[in-house]
């Protein structure tokens, strides 16, 4: 009975799934989110109280900026996923390429978001203009910022990625960082998409 028991146990730990990433980015991730749902919730309620003067500030926003940063940081998870997925079969090369890719993407992302403040500032466009474009500069720099820092956070990744050896497992501690590097990209791609409908998308 003992030896049964037993080795259900062992089964049944072995069965459990183990939580992707060092345990405080998952705190980090829930603290951040609810600050920006915060800054959502503030959006709405402007905009509802001043639809008219929003709506027509949207229409001197270009959607194909936004497009175009949607599908760069999308495109850019997706290759981080695949990095991870990758470094965790110890297709250590083929990890770093991939994630060199979603690094590029990044830096993509950054420099387009610079070039359309440029654009926006030269048409005299600042966030005094109206409310509609002092969230738009402000919530847009804040993620800008995020990106930012995931742009380190995914030179670090690639750096943990080459140190990992062939031997080392999904368990180890290496491999929870580089995890955590993915989280945190993620995350910069989700809170993107939120403000993509708030400011790029008409209605």
């Amino acid at each position: 009975m003992s030896a049964t028991t037993s080795g259900v146990s062992v089964k049944g730990r072995r069965g459990l799934r183990r939580v992707p990433g060092e345990p405080g980015i998952w705190v980090f991730v829930i603290l951040d989110m609810l600050i920006f749902a915060e800054m959502f919730g503030i959006y709405g309620w402007y905009r509802a109280d001043n639809y008219q003067t929003f709506h027509a500030a949207q229409a001197k926003v270009i959607p194909a900026f936004g497009l175009a940063y949607t599908v760069i940081l999308l495109t850019s998870s997706w290759l981080v996923v695949l990095a991870i997925s990758a470094a965790r079969k110890t297709a250590l090369e083929l990890a770093d390429k991939l994630a060199r890719g979603g690094l590029a993407l990044g830096v993509s992302f950054a420099v387009l978001k610079l070039i359309e403040y440029g654009t926006k500032l030269s048409q005299g466009i600042t966030p005094r203009t109206n409310d509609f474009f002092m969230f738009f500069f402000v919530m847009t720099f804040v993620h800008l910022l995020h990106a930012s820092v995931g742009i380190g956070v995914l030179v670090y990744m690639r750096r943990r990625i080459r140190r990992l050896t062939p031997g080392a497992g999904p368990n180890s501690k290496s491999f929870g960082v580089i995890e955590t590097c993915g989280i945190y990209w993620h995350m910069v791609d989700l809170l993107w998409i939120v403000l993509f409908a708030l400011f790029y998308l008409r209605g």
